[in-house]
């Protein structure tokens, strides 16, 4: 083979892509490459001139191996400069957030319209002694919502149970608190039932309670009137029915204009014109006494409304199961999730 043109070969060498490199580097260091043949060849050169042989040699090697490591090069910061630069200071791409849960929306309001009026909000646990969630609360121990069917017990002596309203949390704040009171109660509430689009076994409650010296049943006309302008609309009505519960007297339920069709009629409001949202009444003298608080000097109203009921009549939703069914394309409507 002739050296000095492989040499002249090797240094004259121009690639324009990875293919006419990758041959190149084949052709001279490939394992059938010319490199080797001449190596090979080296047992064949006269004694006296295989000095020069391998110094022409290593000079084809020494050639090719730049033009290797220089064209390489180039490919690869030519491939690295084809990535388009990233400004590392500028935001990074948008992702999707939740939302807030349409529950958690309307309780959220429901308690700023009455702390806009002076109440604070209580909290209490979850699981209740029979004092707090029955007894002082006027329910005597035959009362139909003790019965299995209603309340779920922690255990068979029925002296612990998830509670059933956010009424325990009233009877905790007047027990530690000298009147005057006022303060919404807000929470999860367990009831036995069958589930279907009205009704679930677990649901939200805000509750409020006012006590104070002179407190009558106008100032809860009042009160339950500027909630439902607040929430429904400044045209909103209210009415209140006569109803009984254990512990206010008297005590009534509490129906609200039909916001769906202004009060005319439809088939929410079964054509009344009024949906039910909520029951009231003044405290019953006896639950004040029972929790240390003179009825002889204080007077106080109370009022319960489900928050998934709300949201059902604010956002006119017809099945209460899709608040907890996790339904993305449901809840997305509520936020910018």
């Amino acid at each position: 083979m002739d050296t000095q043109a492989l040499l002249q070969e090797a240094q004259n060498f121009q690639a324009e892509n990875k293919e006419q490199l990758d041959a190149f580097k084949s052709r001279f260091l490939g394992k059938k490459g010319v490199l080797n043949d001449l190596f090979a060849n080296m047992k064949h050169v006269a004694p006296e001139s295989r000095k020069s042989y391998g110094q022409e040699v290593n000079a084809i090697k020494q050639a090719a191996e730049e033009k290797i490591t220089q064209y390489t090069a180039l490919f690869e910061n030519s491939d690295s400069k084809s990535t388009p630069d990233i400004d590392h200071s500028l935001p990074g791409n948008w992702m999707p957030v939740g939302s807030m849960h349409p529950v958690t929306l309307v309780r959220n309001e429901i308690l700023e319209i009455f702390s806009k009026i002076g109440f604070s909000v209580a909290e209490g646990p979850e699981i209740e002694d029979d004092w707090h969630n029955f007894s002082a609360l006027n329910f005597p121990p035959e009362h139909p919502a003790r019965d299995m069917q209603d309340t779920f017990f922690m255990d068979h002596e029925a002296a612990f149970a998830l509670r059933t309203h956010t009424s325990s949390v009233q009877v905790r704040i007047m027990e530690n608190h000298k009147p005057p009171i006022r303060i919404t109660a807000p929470g999860r509430v367990y009831r036995n039932e069958a589930i279907s689009a009205r009704a679930h076994c677990l649901f939200h409650q805000v509750e409020g309670l006012y006590i104070d010296k002179n407190v009558s049943f106008a100032d809860l006309k009042q009160t339950l009137l500027h909630f439902a302008k607040e929430m429904f609309g400044a045209e909103s009505q209210i009415r209140l029915r006569p109803s009984y519960f254990p512990f206010t007297e008297p005590s009534a339920e509490m129906d609200v204009s039909c916001n769906i069709c202004s009060g005319e009629g439809c088939n929410v409001c079964k054509h009344t014109g009024w949906l039910e949202i909520m029951g009231c009444g003044m405290v019953d003298p006896q639950v004040l006494s029972n929790c240390g608080i003179d009825p002889e000097t204080y007077s106080g109203y109370a009022f319960g409304m489900g928050v998934e009921r709300i949201a059902m009549l604010k956002y006119s939703i017809k099945d209460l199961r899709l608040f907890f069914e996790n339904d993305v394309k449901f809840l997305k409507q509520f936020g910018n999730g």
